[in-house]
């Protein structure tokens, strides 16, 4: 078997996905180019409707497996080379929508962090989630396993420059909340009737302060005292639920 152990980046610039949900959902995108499925007898049968007849399909050991992912990752019998997604421009995914908020990360770079968000985008129905070219995880085997299958469902728009984005977002309707826990606010307070962009920055260091600059206001989430912070995709889940949530 070819390829090695690693994040998730399969050779010649493809994507490397692994576990059940990961792999399922790929293979259900119609957007997602697929090249091979690795995989056991118990992995395909795992799997909800059967693969095309001309499917490339290469039966292995777990063993075998796990020589292709990253280590001890949970591969649960599947293993998927694929091209990445195609790319999305900003414009292409801001609906307008004031149940469907867009969220924007600010330099987090943890594809943990980032695939928990697109899990908890998807179950919130969000629009689309905006990161930069740098400082943002690609997509990866790990990201994809924490996504559970969001990946292939939640729009993920790359772009240059973060701040030119919120000002697209903007002049599509979007009121911008950056997430910062020295606001004044709340985020039920600040919440608007109309269309929202949630902004959150990478833990520690928080927003840049030119992405500061480019939001309307700035929102805190009500925690106790006891606690100095939230890890980056738990405020996001709870930012999203606020919204799904307020009143209007």
């Amino acid at each position: 078997m070819q390829g090695g152990r690693g994040s998730g980046r399969a050779s010649r610039g493809g994507v490397r996905l692994w576990g059940r949900h990961a792999v399922e959902a790929a293979l259900l995108n119609p957007d997602r180019q697929h090249r091979k499925l690795w995989a056991t007898r118990e992995g395909i049968d795992s799997l909800e409707g059967d693969l095309p007849p001309d499917f490339p399909v290469e039966y292995a050991q777990p063993a075998d497996l796990a020589r292709l992912v990253a280590r001890d990752a949970p591969h649960q019998g599947l293993v998927l080379d694929c091209e990445p997604l195609p790319e999305l421009h900003l414009g292409d995914v801001l609906d307008g929508d004031p149940a469907r908020p867009l969220i924007v990360l600010d330099q987090v770079t943890d594809p943990h962090n980032v695939g928990a968000i697109l899990r908890s985008a998807a179950a919130f129905n969000a629009c689309a989630i905006v990161t930069q070219d740098r400082h943002a995880p690609p997509e990866s085997g790990a990201l994809a396993k924490s996504a559970s299958g969001a990946l292939e469902i939640v729009p993920w728009v790359r772009v240059v420059n973060l701040s030119r984005a919120l000002d697209e977002a903007a002049e599509a309707g979007y009121w911008r909340i950056g997430l910062d826990g020295e606001a004044d606010m709340t985020l039920a307070e600040s919440l608007p009737p109309g269309p929202v962009a949630l902004v959150l920055g990478a833990e520690g260091e928080g927003m840049r302060h030119n992405v500061v600059q480019h939001c309307d206001a700035g929102a805190r989430l009500p925690i106790s005292e006891a606690m100095e912070s939230l890890n980056v995709s738990n405020a996001a889940a709870i930012a999203l639920y606020a919204v799904a949530t307020r009143q209007t």
